[in-house]
């Protein structure tokens, strides 16, 4: 079971990846970072990717049954509505894939993808596997 910088370095190997982050979206601060980040600050880039993941996480018209709380798993763990954000850009793509936790989950993993280069089925495919063993502790 991989820890925070193990995840980041595998999210790296996607093809076109620029840069990967681990983002408390409760707080908007990285809780670690690896390549490159747009505009070159690893916290602005957190904090800016973590309100657009509250948005999807907590409003109600993003959740399958209407209501953003979430149900909770057989561990007592809220399972998150989203399973993930995909941002597309002129020049990149930026996958956001929520983490569930047995706390409150309010981590996502931020993987920066060039589009030329990238391969975004690939990258959610290798985002949802990182996500689903990344231990926090």
């Amino acid at each position: 079971m991989p820890g925070i910088d193990e995840c980041l370095l595998q999210a790296m190997v996607v093809p076109g990846a620029r840069g990967a982050a681990i983002v408390d979206w409760t707080s908007g601060l990285a809780l670690g970072a690896v390549g490159e980040t747009p505009g070159g600050d690893v916290e602005t880039t957190a904090a800016e990717t973590a309100e657009l993941a509250r948005i999807a996480a907590e409003y109600p018209s993003f959740a399958p049954d209407g209501s953003a709380a979430g149900a909770l798993t057989n561990t007592g763990a809220k399972e998150l509505p989203v399973e993930d954000v995909i941002v597309t850009t002129r020049t990149g793509y930026h996958v956001m894939r929520f983490v569930e936790t047995t706390f409150d989950s309010s981590v996502f993993l931020h993987l920066w993808l060039d589009r030329e280069t990238g391969n975004l089925a690939l990258a959610r495919l290798r985002m949802a596997d990182i996500a689903e063993r990344l231990v926090l502790g």
